[in-house]
């Protein structure tokens, strides 16, 4: 099922506009390459434009958060129209570079090695970099199923998620972005619960780094949205969780996260409000999570 991305009421666009300093060739070279992963595209020498969703919003904000740390000026601009351009077009180029992305990927699976042990390594890669490319693909490119079956059709066992041991995940640090929402609070707390008991939060903010840090839901790398999965889906795959409660709050999280409607769940949008709320209220992260992870866990009670 392809999912198209819920839009805001308002403004249809986003447009990132920043300036760097010439003297900071790597700052520039690193948010190139952000927005390259963010899916957005040009638009002249204004910036880079996005689809108005809650999620590219958060990509923005986040990126233009990193280059105002790296001294530089930045700010996330909703845009209703734009002259010279129609929605239309704009639909099309955003379609346009998906089909680059999708057709270098099906060239890729076409020179896949023939023996088995590097085959399966080189589609494993396959298959993440197809999950990052539907990520993006905010209209539903065409080519989007065709890679699917080819995928499908050179090795069905490559789509499931390779089964983790929570035991090689004990006693670590999770990072995540901060001004944690309905996916971030509720996947701490499955980790808390059901994978790393002993599992300590930190938020990346600025250049701080964390060494060693399992990162979770966050843009780059780590446990993320996969393909039509969001944060908390993932993990429960990936670490094979059996707990008809968690399956409930995986829905439950999805509908809320995703804005698809895929299993008509709606508890999970008066979570989402009260951590809006809290965060407008100018909380700590680390507060917003914990009552995130409190709301999370009276939830999981509740069905006792």
């Amino acid at each position: 099922m392809n999912v198209t991305r819920k839009m805001h009421f308002g403004p249809a666009w986003l447009l990132l506009v920043f300036s760097l300093k010439r003297s900071n060739a790597s700052l520039r070279v690193s948010v190139w390459r952000k927005v390259q992963r963010c899916g957005a595209i040009p638009l002249g020498n204004s910036g880079y434009l996005l689809p108005n969703t809650a999620e590219n919003r958060e990509r923005f904000e986040w990126l233009a958060n990193s280059i105002r740390n790296g001294g530089g000026e930045s700010s996330v601009v909703e845009v209703g129209s734009i002259d010279n351009c129609s929605s239309s077009q704009l639909k099309r180029r955003f379609s346009n570079a998906r089909t680059k992305d999708y057709r270098a990927l099906l060239t890729e699976l076409r020179n896949a090695p023939a023996s088995a042990k590097h085959r399966a390594t080189r589609l494993a890669r396959l298959r993440q970099r197809f999950q990052d490319i539907t990520s993006i693909d905010f209209f539903g490119n065409p080519l989007r199923e065709q890679v699917q079956r080819t995928l499908n059709e050179a090795n069905p066992v490559v789509l499931k998620i390779a089964k983790l041991s929570p035991r090689d995940y004990r006693n670590r640090l999770w990072i995540t972005r901060p001004r944690p929402g309905i996916d971030r609070v509720t996947s701490a707390w499955l980790i808390r619960n059901f994978i790393d008991r002993k599992a300590r939060f930190a938020f990346a903010t600025g250049s701080k780094k964390f060494t060693g840090a399992i990162p979770f839901d966050m843009f780059e790398g780590g446990f993320g949205h996969r393909g039509e999965d969001c944060t908390f889906e993932t993990l429960t795959k990936a670490f094979r969780l059996r707990d008809k409660r968690v399956d409930v709050i995986a829905q439950i999280v999805h509908d809320a996260d995703l804005f698809d409607e895929k299993f008509g769940r709606t508890e999970g949008f008066g979570i989402d409000a009260a951590l809006k709320g809290w965060a407008r209220q100018g909380i700590s992260d680390r507060e917003l999570l914990d009552r995130g992870m409190q709301l999370t866990e009276g939830l999981y009670r509740s069905s006792e």
